[in-house]
């Protein structure tokens, strides 16, 4: 999400860096391919409008144009009105006096019952949630969020076979709460294909029974504008306490990301980014706008490495590295990679890593990893620590081993050489440092 409008936005920025001074119509000019790109990224045209306006306010000053670096100064504009607009990130409400008790609304089909069981794993760490099936009309809505909450080990409750009341279906799950010292309740509530009076008095019956702390939409990114609609109704009618955005990951134009605090008031609180269970962020203005604005995620790529389990010696000191990189480190390497998942979503988050020569993350995907690593592991120890007996006969031999090509085993060959290269290159004073500072591993 947001590629198109990072690569536009890049392209608009390079443009103005080749004029050296700017004018007010250089500047006029670039925001206007500005808005253009925001309107086409789906931001709602009043949300695009006065962003404009407040970047050109602060642009045009006479201490920013005749700056030497006019063009650096209104990035950095562009990218902390891009933080404005979707305003400071707001805390889970987690009540003093257990239990806390989460209400999660929606409309069919927006990944309500799956940011369910994946809010709930992103608390377990510190609480016992149980999520409770609200959801009694959809068929097999009560058993698709009990498959998830058993695989993802949460507490479930859900209504006895052939009941229909999910007022009964609150009232037992509180007492169960109580009983199994669970200190928040997720109530996954029924969703509609449009919002209706049925939907909304069921909603604030259930909010009467057992009051929320929190009120929080789930909304399908990929509906454009439409997500802000749907917010905006669902706010005049529950005033909600937050949202959850899902589907981040997905090919959306993404603009109701930005629009939809500007316009409802309500803050993004996490962002699905994935199908899987464990796919859920807290929503940071300062790491989307910075996404946008091709700056990277150095803190994101940090959690994912301390998510995964890397252990410092994993990614260890450049300079032993650099004299002791085997292939039988790079197959370890290999395998720290897998942890983080995809790779174009880990290149993301790097700055610059998208503007390298003929870099295309999907050139390293899951598969070729796999290929890397049978490569590898068809070599016997010998051939791993000291790559440089593998000639002819070996190649040939590996190759068969892995299921692969002899051309394929060479380029693994010289993708080690080069790795062994920029390790080295990290070796250098204060390398080590840099490198595990920026990893989030300290010093």
């Amino acid at each position: 999400m947001f590629d198109t409008l990072k690569d536009k936005l890049a392209g608009i920025f390079t443009r103005l860096s080749s004029k050296g001074r700017l004018s007010e119509a250089d500047v006029d000019n670039a925001l206007r391919e500005v808005r253009r790109s925001l309107l086409e990224a789906d931001v709602d045209f009043r949300v695009a409008k006065d962003l404009i306006s407040r970047i050109r306010e602060r642009a045009v000053s006479l201490e920013v144009l005749q700056s030497i670096s006019a063009n650096d100064r209104i990035a950095a504009i562009v990218y902390e009105e891009l933080i404005s607009l979707m305003g400071k990130a707001e805390p889970l409400i987690i009540s003093p006096k257990p239990p806390t008790v989460i209400l999660l609304a929606g409309l069919q089909g927006s990944g309500k019952t799956t940011s369910a069981v994946k809010l709930a794993r992103y608390l377990k760490s510190s609480h016992n949630p149980l999520v409770v099936a609200c959801d009694l009309r959809r068929p097999a809505a009560v058993e698709q969020l009990k498959v998830l909450a058993d695989a993802s080990k949460i507490a479930f409750y859900g209504p006895e076979v052939g009941k229909s009341d999910v007022i009964s279906v609150v009232k037992g799950a509180a007492k169960y709460a109580a009983d199994h010292m669970n200190d928040v309740i997720i109530l996954d509530t029924a969703g509609r294909l449009h919002i209706d009076d049925d939907l909304m008095q069921e909603l604030k019956a259930i909010a009467e029974v057992l009051p929320p702390h929190e009120k929080i939409l789930v909304v399908d990114s990929m509906m454009g504008q439409e997500a802000v609609n749907v917010a905006k109704s669902f706010n005049n009618l529950l005033t909600l306490t937050g949202l959850i955005l899902t589907k981040m990951d997905g090919d959306s134009r993404g603009g109701c990301a930005l629009a939809v605090r500007a316009v409802t008031g309500v803050p993004v609180k996490f962002a699905g980014t994935g199908e899987n269970t464990d796919a859920l962020e807290i929503f940071s203005p300062e790491r989307m706008a910075g996404r946008i604005m091709g700056m990277g995620d150095l803190q994101g790529l940090a959690e994912k490495v301390k998510a995964a389990g890397i252990s410092e010696q994993a990614i260890a000191s450049p300079g032993k590295l650099s004299k002791q990189f085997t292939l039988e480190t790079l197959l370890t390497q290999f395998e720290q990679l897998e942890k983080l998942g995809p790779l174009e979503k880990i290149a993301g988050m790097i700055p610059g890593l998208d503007k390298i020569k003929n870099f295309r993350a999907d050139e390293a995907d899951a598969r070729a990893l796999k290929r890397s690593k049978a490569i590898i592991q068809s070599m016997t120890p010998q051939e791993r620590r000291n790559p440089k007996i593998i000639k002819g006969s070996r190649r040939r031999r590996i190759a068969q081993g892995s299921g692969t090509s002899v051309q394929m085993v060479n380029q693994l060959l010289a993708q080690y050489e080069q790795m062994k290269k920029m390790y080295k290159a990290f070796s250098g004073t204060g390398g080590s440092s840099k490198l595990r500072q920026l990893l989030g591993l300290g010093r």
